[in-house]
């Protein structure tokens, strides 16, 4: 007799350090927050461009809810450095664990992925990569480089880690002279211990400082998650914190749970509230600010980037 044994390997836990938490409560989202589902020609065109070149993106990654709108107009936020990422953000989808090693043809694919997609800019993210020398910052480079030179009149965004304990690894990617350097705050200071508890609020707050003043014509930008139960004053006062960082554009986006393992919906905050803060955050100086519940950091980033070079213009003249 035979015994056929199942080789099959059983799936991947995305999250194990969420495995054991109990489910959390979820509140039933407002009729604003709906989206429409992905499908169509283009979109699957967009995916089959991103499946041939080996890329990761963000957009299917961290689930977002954009997805079908952005792939349908064959835009994606490219994210290097592996699916796994070495932290566990309370709020974030992105499978966490123990990373690969780097790619060394990942900064070519990511060019000839961005070259056939036709981008005019691009966002390129990454995965926390604790585990290296320099957080992932030459790779960064890597990237940066290759794609001016496939394609160099595309313009390129960079939303990197916060490379917590790497020195000199911002200061690689600034070097590489991306058009925008992004590095998200995320939520207010009261919620880093249990939202983001790997990163560390000032310190970020400082890497955007030290962007600026390395490159002060170097766009800077941040964004955070409401709805997690910080105050509007809270808010306010990171307003605050990153105009004295001398921050360009603010993204501020509602927070929405990916999975009951993850930290809860405290509330959604209304479409009039976000133009409120948005208001106020123009009154605060930041040249450009989206503040809407479905904005995430690279969402409309193209049309977004024409804006805050017009509005630089426009505050010089």
């Amino acid at each position: 007799m035979v015994t056929l044994i199942n080789a099959t390997k059983p799936a991947r836990v995305r999250h194990p350090e969420k495995a054991h938490r109990p489910d959390s409560a979820t509140l039933r989202k407002p009729k604003w927050i709906r989206v429409k589902a992905p499908g169509g020609q283009v979109y699957q065109e967009t995916k089959d461009i991103i499946r041939e070149n080996n890329i990761v993106t963000i957009c299917t990654e961290g689930g977002c809810p954009n997805i079908g709108e952005c792939f349908s107009k064959k835009h994606a936020s490219f994210m290097i450095m592996g699916e796994i990422c070495t932290r566990a953000c309370a709020f974030c989808n992105v499978a966490t664990g123990r990373p690969m090693p780097l790619d060394p043809e990942e900064p070519v694919n990511i060019a000839k992925g961005i070259e056939k997609l036709g981008l005019n800019h691009v966002v390129i993210t990454s995965v926390d990569r604790d585990d290296l020398a320099d957080g992932g910052a030459q790779h960064f480079v890597d990237v940066i480089k290759e794609t001016r030179a496939r394609c160099p009149n595309t313009t390129i965004e960079v939303l990197t880690p916060d490379f917590l304990r790497k020195e000199g690894a911002m200061e690689l990617v600034v070097a590489a002279k991306p058009d925008v350097y992004n590095h998200n705050m995320e939520t207010v200071p009261s919620n880093y211990l249990t939202i983001c508890p790997g990163s560390r609020y000032f310190y970020s707050l400082r890497l955007l400082q030290r962007v600026k003043e390395i490159d002060p014509n170097m766009f800077t930008k941040s964004g955070i998650m409401v709805g997690l139960g910080e105050t509007r004053n809270e808010v306010l006062q990171l307003m605050d914190d990153l105009r004295s960082a001398d921050v360009d554009f603010l993204t501020i986006g509602q927070y929405l749970q990916p999975s009951k393992k993850h930290a809860p919906v405290k509330d959604f905050i209304t479409p009039e509230e976000f133009k409120a803060y948005e208001s106020i955050a123009y009154s605060k100086g930041f040249l450009l600010v989206s503040a809407s519940p479905l904005t995430r950091s690279s969402h409309h980033a193209g049309d977004d980037f024409a804006k805050l070079r017009a509005a630089r213009v426009k505050k010089n003249n």
